[in-house]
């Protein structure tokens, strides 16, 4: 109920505002279970990514959302619940393989459930390579995929700023559904896995127009920082 009432609060504001737009709402699914798996590029994508769809989406997000303290804390608990967060540890190992659970128990319940496969925000604006969690869901529970493109809100709040720019319109892209019915019963093939997620990666950077990077993000965050570090 208080996603519901979140989203009529936000999207009559950000309406307003921002001006967003979106493409493609009618090939998600009005029933079942579906996975929408994105790119990353702003805190934004929480804001704009399930605006203009009938059904609630659920994303997992980092325990770190959920654990603060004082106010900041308690807006943070608030927001993420509202926008239908599932907090979850992203420490790896055993970690990684509970939030896989969590998300097919979302899957089995016919929900919808958003998922960024580069785990992390890109940090320029281009598409990373995908972890293949993404891929597992979708051969594990069967579930269609479906491309899930964010526009221009690198550009409105790359990772970093506190406050977006004005004057530009974010939008959302969602493409046609993805089958992996071919590869169904092989979730435990890490060649197939590679296989899948790297089908929904060159999609989202079919859909996006981005340029892809053929290296994780966080991977792609560290070298970054390591050079900053060794320029200064």
């Amino acid at each position: 109920m208080f996603y519901w009432v979140v989203k009529a609060v936000l999207w009559p504001f950000l309406h307003f505002v921002f001006r967003p737009w979106a493409e493609g709402v009618d090939n998600v699914p009005k029933e079942g279970p579906v996975i929408l798996a994105g790119n990353h590029l702003s805190f934004a994508d929480h804001f704009f990514g399930a605006l203009f769809l009938p059904r609630k989406v659920i994303s997992l997000g980092k325990a770190e959302y959920f654990t603060g303290r004082g106010l900041k804390g308690m807006f943070s608990r608030a927001f993420f619940s509202g926008v239908g967060t599932v907090p979850i540890d992203r420490s790896g190992g055993k970690a990684s393989e509970a939030a896989l659970r969590t998300g097919l128990r979302i899957l089995r319940d016919d929900q919808v459930l958003g998922i960024y496969p580069e785990g992390t925000r890109s940090p320029d604006g281009r598409l990373y390579k995908g972890k293949t969690g993404v891929a597992r869901l979708a051969l594990e529970s069967r579930a269609p995929v479906v491309p899930w493109a964010m526009i221009d809100t690198f550009e409105m709040m790359p990772p970093g700023r506190p406050f977006p720019r004005f004057g530009i319109r974010p939008g959302v892209k969602y493409g046609k559904p993805l089958d992996f019915s071919r590869y169904y019963g092989m979730e435990n093939d890490r060649l197939v896995l590679r296989a899948v997620t790297d089908e929904i990666m060159y999609a989202l950077m079919e859909l996006s127009g981005q340029e892809y990077v053929d290296k994780y993000a966080a991977s792609a965050k560290v070298e970054m920082v390591r050079a900053a570090r060794e320029a200064s």
